[in-house]
């Protein structure tokens, strides 16, 4: 919890994010050599900042290959601590957030965008190599690929760890929305481990797009990406049961959705609304489609018509396999599931859809619907095979056996 936050305040100071995700790894090793000893102390997030900052001064006097600038920082931190810049002095328009600061200077245009999303990712969200290429859909080794060169090239080109203005920040603005929405989704679905959910990274997400839709009031898809986690947020009680075991909407009691997160969302995307200027973008389009679930009290009452329209109107917009999924999902409750199994297959080829569990599940829940369950079946044991997550992986075999 506390290892984005030590590796962003780190990395203002030592201005390299890879010496400074270092650094935070050295003190949670002395937090785990320590603590079992001599007891966690009263502020443990503190102990861990301090213990980071007396390592950057004996790891820069121990590395002889650090830059000259850094060894000055460490002689400078072992003394007097960074100054903090006067309040009156500082750009109104400027970001008082480490994080998000973290974030915008990953996200420099001088790293590909697939490499901005994967290092913050790994540097905020805290994310694995493996949970990075499941929510990018390819390959652990270009995945890691992608993070070591980001941090060379950031390092070797001197990138400031500063927040960007004007055009420079607009930029870089869609590759931080990106990053902000993959981890909330790892925190809404994780992709391994036994957990279905990570609240951590939802409620990390969700405080960043709160944060940036303050400070960009009239970027409509920065209300669009916040009213989408606020309305996804809404339902975290409702999705697991009382073993942790996941809970699909169909199923969820609606009486534990969040009406205040529906509220702030239904607010969130007027704001998306009243700022546009043109056709809703991306996250608009999806922040209405959780809209649709969000106003209606039961699963039967879903405006499923509306949600295929709007899915429609994604695929233009922002064309993708998954998008076409879950298009073919909202088309099988307005047109049946034969008509939603045409789409599905279309796209069943996708390379990027190759090892994606989803896509089976789906198919092996509108193969159910039609009554060809020996097929079904076979698609919910693939997709049991596909997922890394335990809980998603018990129900999907769960659905396979119960499939008659």
């Amino acid at each position: 919890m506390e290892s984005p936050r030590i590796i962003a305040a780190v990395a203002r100071t030592v201005r390299d994010v890879a010496i400074a995700e270092e650094l935070a790894q050295d003190a949670l090793v002395a937090a785990l050599e320590q603590w079992p000893r001599d007891g966690v102390p009263d502020n443990p997030g503190a102990w861990l900042m301090a213990t980071a900052r007396h390592r950057a001064v004996d790891l820069i006097r121990r590395r002889e290959n650090y830059a000259r600038k850094l060894q000055e920082i460490g002689r400078d931190l072992e003394t007097t601590a960074p100054p903090e810049e006067p309040s009156a002095l500082r750009d109104p328009d400027d970001i008082d957030d480490d994080l998000l600061r973290l974030v915008f200077t990953a996200c420099h245009p001088i790293l590909s965008p697939e490499a901005r999303i994967a290092l913050t990712l790994r540097l905020l969200g805290g994310l694995t190599t493996p949970e990075i290429a499941r929510a990018f859909l390819v390959p652990e080794p270009t995945v890691a690929q992608r993070i070591v060169r980001a941090k060379r090239t950031l390092a070797t080109k001197n990138v400031a760890f500063e927040v960007p203005y004007g055009p420079d920040r607009e930029a870089r603005l869609g590759s931080v929305l990106d990053v902000i929405y993959l981890i909330f989704n790892e925190g809404y679905a994780a992709t391994a481990g036994d957990d279905w959910l990570r609240p951590g990274l939802c409620e990390d997400a969700l405080r960043l797009a709160r944060v940036l839709s303050a400070l960009m009031p009239k970027e409509p898809e920065v209300h669009g990406l916040t009213a989408l986690l606020e309305f996804q947020a809404s339902r975290a009680a409702a999705r697991t049961g009382p073993s942790g075991e996941p809970v699909l909407l169909e199923d969820q009691d609606r009486r534990r959705w969040n009406r205040m997160l529906i509220a702030r969302g239904i607010k969130a995307l007027g704001r998306a609304d009243a700022t546009a200027t043109g056709a809703p973008g991306p996250y608009a389009l999806q922040a209405a489609i959780a809209a649709c679930h969000a106003h209606a009290y039961t699963y039967e009452d879903t405006d499923w018509r509306t949600i295929a329209t709007l899915y429609g109107l994604l695929s233009v917009r922002s064309p993708s396999p998954v998008v076409e999924l879950n298009r073919a999902v909202a088309v099988s409750m307005t047109d049946g599931p034969r008509a939603a199994l045409d789409i599905v297959d279309a796209i069943a080829a996708e390379p990027a859809l190759r090892d994606y569990h989803l896509l089976p599940s789906v198919r092996g829940d509108l193969l159910a619907r039609l009554g060809r369950t020996e097929q079904a079946r076979a698609e919910f044991a693939r997709a049991a095979e596909l997922t890394r997550n335990e809980r998603e992986r018990e129900m999907l075999r769960r659905r396979a056996t119960e499939t008659r």
